[in-house]
């Protein structure tokens, strides 16, 4: 029920048709009694600015979801950032602080790193190898440094992407070593895919898995099916794994928090999602 003191949550992107975000938000909201509701609004690039504004301008905005095509040209708007989306250059949350000014951070990398955590893996003091340069591996790439990674090499088929990536790490974190140029996944205690490869019959793998180490741990983030050919090899090694659909559940309750509402565990928000993969 929507009524005079519903709270909003401005999901801004185009197109709207593949928004899963409010199949989430919404039942969990349903089912806990919180008076707030996520609503998509089609915004493209041209009105993009003025549209952010009007809506902040709005009592009953809780804050805004940006996803794409606004998650790079966002960062600019905005009074005050993470480091997290200075690194990763994108920005997926936006709030309004009491003095007016609006605040963003990124969420994709810390739903990544929490499931780590809920799987029992410490990313303090690991060595990763993170495949993609790209949105999601830059977002990554900038949460497991805040997270306290020791060592982190990044790769990707565009080397300028991966080297521009890591400049930005070493900006934020001088004393994490970084480096760039290889895919090669030996001596990493992780592995992450943050490329589309998967997506489509035939892909090749994005590392060679028979260089894995078996106690490695293996991530993902291609969400089309639950075990991706990469992932169904890593375990084929012994590897334990993270499916890309645990990014996007784990991230919400970084959501959650960020704008100030009752957080859920992802166990929570599956057990009441209206989305299916």
């Amino acid at each position: 029920m929507i009524d005079g003191n519903t709270q909003v949550i401005a999901h801004l992107g185009w197109p709207t048709h593949a928004f899963k975000a409010p199949l989430i938000y919404n039942p969990y909201f349903e089912s806990v009694g919180v008076n707030a509701v996520v609503v998509p609004m089609g915004c493209k690039s041209g009105p993009f600015a003025q549209v952010l504004r009007a809506v902040f301008a709005l009592e009953n905005v809780r804050g805004a979801l940006i996803t794409m095509p606004h998650k790079v040209s966002v960062v600019e708007l905005l009074d005050e950032v993470t480091p997290t989306v200075k690194v990763a250059g994108s920005c997926n949350a936006v709030k309004r602080l009491p003095d007016g000014r609006l605040a963003g951070d990124m969420f994709d990398g810390e739903g990544f790193v929490r499931g780590l955590a809920r799987k029992g893996f410490a990313v303090r003091g690991a060595s990763a190898l993170v495949v993609g340069s790209g949105g999601v591996g830059s977002a990554i790439a900038a949460s497991l440094a805040a997270a306290g990674v020791g060592a982190l090499a990044l790769f990707d088929v565009r080397p300028e992407v991966a080297e521009a990536l890591a400049q930005r790490l070493r900006a934020e974190y001088p004393a994490l070593a970084v480096r760039t140029g290889s895919r090669d996944p030996a001596g990493h205690g992780l592995v992450v895919n943050a490329t589309p490869l998967g997506m489509n019959e035939g892909d090749p793998l994005p590392v060679d898995v028979e260089r894995i180490d078996p106690t490695a741990f293996v991530g993902e983030v291609v969400m089309k099916t639950e075990l991706t050919p990469f992932l169904t090899a890593a375990r084929a090694r012994g590897c334990p794994v993270q499916v890309g659909t645990d990014m996007l559940f784990e991230m919400i309750p970084a959501y959650l928090e960020f704008f100030g509402l009752p957080t859920a565990t992802p166990e929570q928000l599956r057990a009441v999602a209206r989305l299916a993969y």
